[in-house]
């Protein structure tokens, strides 16, 4: 009954803007529940990492299966530095940035210049005209057929899933992370940000491997390291790359409309949306990104309209690697077998 009355009083998926007055309401954090769920994400990290690193020193090779949760750890911690970043997890801005730097040293993440290059990925999501930074590269069809042979074969090979999935998290987040790339001119903070994270990454790989050893440390952190990487590009990949995102030029493109309908929610089990920290509301999150994570299912709990927007299944969002070109007459992403296709056809 109560739900109904919700629903029925929740404005039409049309009026976004109204939308944005109603999550305002959820923003909100609660300070005993963030420091709650950066508990129950560090010391179960810190203990998974303890024990992976005990079986590699009395080779007990089968406990190794630690690294598999201790990467999820880690990938939940992302998602609270995520949160620090859009100033939602504490919603006091000194703390969150602190938070969110310490994080940044265990996900390997230059915070202030993670959080800069972010917060240009919201505010830009879906514009063609603003595409290039924070975001996955994309082009339209015409873009596409326009470019040189070489042109489309770079294309191909960076949108290949064993470079976006395999060689792709290892290259950002080891090796283009340690400079600002893309904001090399924008003032010293990107500059500070990255070469404090560097130093603090530095000193620490030098004290553990000093003293536990080279190759116990790699054993059990780079692994751990890029598992919870190729996670986090998947995840961030399948929120953006459906087939019913949204693309739009200006002066068509509209933030709230371009929020709403160009992220997906990607319905995953209920242990998956924990580890997670619910990122797969992403539909939510990008209307309203001052919405702690943990408030997220409030919302669709509250109104239930918003579940079924853009919303995609696990079996689904595996189709969405083959959708790799925004066709502008069509207004989806579909395949390079499409795009032939339609070439062929004109």
């Amino acid at each position: 009954m109560i739900e109904s009355l919700q629903r029925d009083l929740s404005p039409p998926l049309s009026d976004e803007k109204a939308w944005l007055k109603i999550l305002a309401k959820y923003r909100q954090p609660h300070l005993r529940r963030s420091v709650f769920e950066l508990a129950v994400t560090a010391i179960p990290f810190a203990f998974c990492w303890a024990g992976a690193l005990a079986a590699v020193h009395y080779g007990f090779w089968a406990g190794l299966i630690l690294i598999v949760p201790a990467a999820a750890f880690l990938l939940r911690l992302f998602m609270i530095q995520h949160d620090c970043g859009h100033g939602s997890f504490f919603a006091r801005r000194r703390v969150d940035d602190w938070t969110g730097r310490v994080i940044g040293v265990l996900t390997l993440t230059p915070y202030d210049y993670w959080r800069r290059a972010h917060a240009e990925h919201h505010a830009l999501a879906g514009n063609l005209e603003g595409r290039g930074v924070g975001d996955i590269t994309t082009l339209t069809v015409s873009e596409y057929n326009g470019r040189s042979w070489p042109g489309r074969l770079n294309y191909r090979l960076y949108r290949h899933p064993a470079v976006m999935f395999g060689i792709g998290p290892a290259w950002l987040f080891l090796f283009k992370q340690r400079l600002p790339f893309g904001m090399m001119r924008s003032g010293s903070l990107p500059w500070i940000s990255t070469m404090a994270t560097n130093l603090a990454i530095a000193i620490i790989s030098a004290t553990l491997m000093w003293t536990i050893g080279i190759l116990p440390f790699l054993l059990v952190h780079l692994p751990i390291a890029l598992l919870a990487a190729t996670a986090g590009i998947w995840l961030f990949y399948v929120q953006h790359q459906f087939e019913e995102t949204h693309w739009s030029r200006e002066p068509e493109w509209q933030f709230p409309h371009a929020a709403l309908h160009g992220a997906s929610h990607y319905d995953l089990p209920l242990a998956l949306r924990w580890i997670t920290g619910n990122i797969g509301i992403h539909h939510v999150h990008h209307l309203s990104s001052r919405v702690p994570y943990y408030r997220l299912p409030e919302v669709l709990r509250d109104h239930p309209a918003l579940a079924g927007l853009g919303r995609i299944t696990m079996m689904e969002s595996l189709r969405c690697v083959k959708l790799v070109l925004w066709d502008e007459q069509s207004r989806r992403l579909i395949s390079f077998r499409d795009a032939a296709k339609l070439r062929h056809a004109q």
